[in-house]
């Protein structure tokens, strides 16, 4: 299956293999700045590698005292992709993210190939409608699991909700999403089931808000013409974002009835605790 990922109009080829000189070094295919604060790459994928869509591993750099430095970094690519992608924020004076921001095609990064997560299919339980619920870079998982055809498989309908400050910061999600419904493979499981609610908090955009208040007003029910609130016996949701959001959100989704999940207890909702927020 072919990537569906919107590659940049100038897209360096990845140079000839080197010798590695970082441990569990991989090596930078593809980089794209989006805005001033986020960037997306591609790396190479060890062979070893095996994870599940929406699982995360770390990641990184050599720090100025020769240590590696590593964070937390969601997969954004599925689970069948031939390389790894990564949605990161830039923070100017971040330990990692200061540097990382710079990376280039043909560099190496170091990557942990021992995958873990809760925004798995297996921590939840078999539901009829699917809700990926994310802020900021908590995207990335997603771009995982809107990218995997076992989502569509599993579930009669996906609503995706994603919320930033502004418009430009939703712009890797929005050609993402868009990608998708054009993809010759993935676009016919797509088509019919996936609603995407993009909204900004700050700058003017048609939906406004954030995705505690429209989903607590109903807004977003009576936007995508859908019936509301979330159930326990259909409505399953996944939730990656600041720690914050994830408390808003869970204490929501509790008064509606829904109980928490994991790996080893599957459950009505799940949230990623690992977030990258440098």
């Amino acid at each position: 299956m072919p990537d569906t990922t919107p590659a940049p109009a100038t897209a360096a080829a990845a140079p000839a293999p080197r010798a590695k000189t970082l441990p569990d070094a991989q090596t930078v295919t593809q980089v794209r700045h989006w805005t001033d604060s986020l960037f997306s790459f591609r790396c190479t994928r060890p062979q070893s590698l095996r994870f599940r869509s929406g699982e995360f591993v770390m990641l990184g750099l050599m720090g100025d005292n020769g240590k590696p430095l590593l964070r937390a970094y969601s997969i954004a690519s599925p689970s069948w992709d031939d390389e790894l992608e990564f949605y990161s924020i830039k923070v100017q004076d971040g330990p990692l993210t200061s540097k990382l921001q710079h990376i280039g095609v043909g560099d190496e990064i170091i990557l942990r190939p021992k995958p873990v997560g809760t925004l798995v299919h297996d921590a939840l339980l078999p539901g009829k409608r699917l809700w990926l619920l994310a802020t900021g870079t908590g995207f990335a998982p997603f771009a995982s699991l809107t990218r995997d055809p076992e989502t569509y498989e599993k579930y009669e309908s996906v609503v995706v909700m994603h919320t930033c400050r502004d418009a430009a910061d939703l712009e890797y999600g929005r050609q993402l999403i868009a990608a998708l419904r054009e993809d010759p493979l993935i676009g016919e499981m797509v088509e019919g089931k996936l609603q995407y609610y993009p909204t900004t908090t700050r700058e003017e955009t048609p939906f406004m808000g954030r995705i505690t208040d429209n989903l607590a007003s109903g807004k977003v029910f009576e936007d995508l013409g859908l019936a509301g609130p979330l159930t326990s016996e259909a409505d399953r949701v996944m939730v990656c974002g600041s720690l914050g959001f994830n408390l808003d959100i869970k204490a929501l989704m509790e008064g509606w009835g829904l109980r928490e999940g994991a790996n080893s207890d599957p459950a009505e909702f799940v949230v990623e605790k690992a977030f990258v927020g440098e």
